[in-house]
C-alpha cells in the first residue's frame, strides 16, 4: 500500500513513473524517515492548568475534573496511558507508550507526571463518579420490589 501510494505521489509530481525500482525504494525510505521524524512530535498530550490536551489523529481537550482515573494498560506487549472520563469514555494516549521496538525508559516517570497533574489540578469539588448501573449492581427499587409487602403485590398467594 505504501509503495502504491509513493508511486502515485511521484507520478502526480513528476508526470511519469520512477525510472527504476531503486529510485522508488529510496523515495519510500525517505518518506518513512520524514514521517518518523514529524509524527511523534504531533502525537502526545499537553498538560495545562485546566485540562489535558490530547493530540491523537484529532485534538481533544479533556478538563481535569472530567477525568475519573489514569491507568496503564497493556495491549500485545505495548503499554500505554489511558484516561478514563466521567462519561465512560476511555482515551488511550499515543504517547507516552512503550513496547518491543520502541522502549521508553522514562515511561513510568511520564505516567506519574500525568497522574500528579491530574491530582493537583482536578479541583477541590471533584468527586468520583459512581460506576455505571448494570443489572448485577443496581440497588433494589422499593416501588418495584413488592415481595416484602404482599398487600401491594397482586400476584401474591392468598393468606
Amino acid at each position: 500500500m505504501l509503495v502504491v501510494g509513493a508511486c502515485l505521489l511521484l507520478t502526480s509530481l513528476t508526470g511519469s513513473l520512477p525510472p527504476d525500482a531503486l529510485t522508488a525504494w529510496l523515495i519510500i525510505v525517505f518518506g518513512v524517515l520524514v514521517l518518523d521524524i514529524l509524527l511523534p512530535a504531533y502525537f502526545g498530550v499537553t498538560l495545562t492548568e485546566s485540562a489535558a490536551v490530547v493530540r491523537n489523529l484529532r485534538r481533544r481537550t479533556i478538563p481535569w475534573a472530567d477525568i475519573q482515573s489514569i491507568q496503564i494498560e497493556s495491549v500485545m506487549g505495548t503499554r500505554t496511558v489511558v484516561l478514563y472520563e466521567t462519561n465512560g469514555r476511555r482515551t488511550r494516549l499515543r504517547a507516552p507508550s512503550t513496547g518491543f521496538l520502541a522502549w521508553d525508559r522514562r515511561f513510568e516517570e511520564k505516567f506519574h507526571v500525568i497522574g500528579q497533574w491530574w491530582l493537583t489540578h482536578r479541583g477541590p469539588d471533584w468527586t468520583p463518579a459512581p460506576p455505571p448501573q448494570t443489572w448485577w449492581n443496581t440497588p433494589p427499587n422499593p416501588a418495584r420490589d413488592t415481595a416484602r409487602d404482599p398487600a401491594r403485590d397482586p400476584f401474591a398467594a392468598p393468606e
